[in-house]
């Protein structure tokens, strides 16, 4: 590539006096941020020149800057339609919220609050007060913190309760979950050593009480929420190892995972671990998330004894880790539907979870009659997500979708993610399939259209 070339490329003055550019100037976006703009396109543009492109013209750099400001202004995270029929899915939010969820985050969010004011004396309280009330109520648990999520919660127990000390956990619970969280790891940065006992597939009660000794801080049991171990094995029951923790005086901590109040067995689906089940059966401080089967924000709350929560609480990881008051507001008021009875009605994870196949199947006849000929319904199953019963699926209908006329299943979930409103979908072989469970029933209207304009633009195409 000559030098010619790279003469020819814009200097920052000319995109500056664009049209296009100049319009942003004029709508009020500061010169210094567009003018840092335009210098790195033009960085790129002569690094594509020396690979042997062609130079752009300040007019083309202009085009290239401008998009990239106005799309640097669309609201983000963007709503979408999940149709994937996964509850809680975790690239698309987890958990949405309730309707008066909402609307507590909001009041919470527009002036100042009693956050951490206790209006009877004037002086300061405990932004964690009102969710601990409430969660002594439905669990039974003398004290809770609420943090920024459950790994976090794990991580300030340990840290307050075992470091430099040892951590009991049977080997087949030193696992990892999604993201690389590996509960080794954590022990680790947390500074508790890890013990392990047992074997990947046999646990008994008496291995933890054997590894005893004056250096143990805490037996820790793990909820296995994202895989299982079948045939020949055994583990200890929750009780039978509070029972040891017990008898030495040594606290059990339990992580929940999930944390559903309510029983998922009633639904056809296996039994998730509840933390009012787990302070039940003698631990003295569990873990559990608030954004997969609680139906909340995302949160992690540590709940069990006074003792263990007030270390937690004047740990200084606890300042770090600390929720929001958006998050507590919307928590609270989560937790005030179980207290109510009226979770079923109003928190969607379990509206989604009690939808039964006949109404699914209703739903998604009136779906693919309003889109067409290339749509029609066929047996299907919907599942938890967030590593909630991975094995466990809940019978429902679906909307399939005859691709070839939008050019195979790809491009037309491709067109279906680029509608106004868009809708994720899955593929299974050459289909598109849409799961009315994870659409709330008032936005059947919407995902039958966005389906249609997806079907017509590639009809058209």
């Amino acid at each position: 590539m000559t030098n010619a070339a790279f003469r020819k490329l814009p200097a920052v003055s000319d995109v500056l006096a664009q049209p296009a550019v100049a319009g942003l100037l004029a709508d009020g976006y500061p010169q210094d941020i567009l003018s840092a703009a335009v210098r790195e396109r033009i960085a790129d543009a002569r690094a594509a020149v020396g690979r042997g492109a062609a130079p752009p013209t300040a007019e083309d750099v202009a085009r290239e800057v401008t998009e990239a400001m106005k799309s640097g202004e669309a609201g983000w995270p963007a709503p979408v339609l999940n149709a994937t029929g996964v509850i809680l899915h975790t690239n698309l939010g987890r958990a949405p919220l309730s309707a008066e969820s909402l609307l507590a985050t909001a009041a919470a969010a527009e002036g100042y609050s009693t956050l951490e004011l206790d209006l009877d004396d004037g002086k300061r309280g405990s932004r964690y007060a009102a969710v601990a009330r409430l969660l002594h109520r439905l669990t039974g648990a003398e004290d809770a913190v609420a943090v920024n999520n459950n790994a976090g919660a794990m991580l300030l127990g340990l840290a307050a309760v075992a470091a430099g000390r040892d951590v009991i956990v049977s080997r087949g619970e030193a696992s990892e979950i999604g993201g690389g969280f590996r509960i080794p790891d954590v022990l680790a940065q947390s500074g508790a050593r890890l013990v392990e006992v047992g074997t990947v597939n046999r646990t008994y009660a008496t291995d933890y009480e054997r590894a005893i000794t004056e250096q143990t801080a805490a037996l820790l049991v793990v909820h296995r929420s994202n895989f299982r171990v079948v045939g020949f094995t055994h583990e200890p029951s929750l009780a039978d190892v509070a029972a040891v923790g017990a008898a030495h005086g040594v606290p059990v901590l339990h992580d929940l995972g999930s944390g559903a109040l309510i029983d998922t067995a009633q639904f056809g689906i296996g039994h998730e671990p509840m933390p009012q089940e787990s302070l039940s059966a003698g631990a003295d401080l569990g873990f559990f998330s608030r954004d997969k089967l609680l139906g909340g924000p995302q949160a992690g709350l540590a709940a069990g004894r006074t003792g263990l929560v007030a270390a937690l609480r004047s740990h200084p990881l606890a300042r770090a880790l600390r929720a929001d008051k958006l998050t507590l507001a919307a928590l609270h008021r989560t937790l005030l539907h179980y207290v109510r009875g009226e979770a079923m009605e109003k928190v969607p994870v379990w509206r989604m979870i009690a939808a039964t196949e006949e109404e699914l199947g209703l739903r998604a006849q009136a779906i693919a009659r309003s889109v067409g000929a290339s749509a029609s319904v066929v047996e299907g199953a919907s599942r938890l997500g967030g590593g909630s019963l991975p094995s466990d699926e809940l019978p429902t209908r679906l909307v399939c979708i005859d691709p070839s006329p939008a050019g195979g299943p790809d491009e037309l979930a491709r067109r279906l993610r680029a509608e106004s409103l868009p809708v994720v979908g899955r593929i299974e072989g050459d289909r598109v399939l849409l799961d009315p469970r994870t659409v709330p029933t008032e936005r059947d209207a919407e995902l039958a259209a966005a389906l249609s304009a997806a079907i017509a633009t590639a009809a058209d195409a």
